[in-house]
């Protein structure tokens, strides 16, 4: 990642914003970028787990390029999940449908490997742990 990048670091409360090293993108643009992506997160659900992936804690980093380009390093909720090959589709697919967003690169990871600490308040009801 370059300085010109925006990035914004996710947890399972909310996203938290980086510094804007030089961003030529408008910050009044940034944020609804930003709040648009956090949105199509949230319509992509883990199949075996009533939330969706955002409140689930598997978005770890979101980058926002200054050609408007997206990328997200995000887990699953198991290495083995039966969903891996597709997931980073999904994701694309919600996320390239953002208005503004010129690309989307998805990157799997599992370091740090996923855990149910990760999960907002609002997984943890939906599934039935808070």
């Amino acid at each position: 990642m370059d300085d010109a990048s925006h990035t914004a670091e996710t947890n399972s409360e909310a996203m938290t914003d980086a510094a804007v090293s030089g961003s030529t993108i408008p910050a009044d643009e940034l944020a609804r970028l930003t709040d648009d992506i956090v949105s199509a997160l949230k319509t992509v659900y883990d199949p075996e787990i009533p939330a969706d992936i955002y409140e689930l804690g598997l978005v770890y980093k979101i980058d926002i390029e200054d050609d408007r380009s997206v990328k997200i390093d995000m887990t699953l909720t198991a290495p083995g999940c039966p969903v891996a090959g597709e997931m980073p589709g999904w994701v694309e697919n919600a996320v390239g449908a953002v208005e503004g967003v010129s690309g989307v690169e998805v990157n799997m990871t599992f370091d740090p490997p996923w855990s149910p600490d990760r999960m907002s308040e609002e997984a943890q009801v939906a599934v039935g742990w808070y």
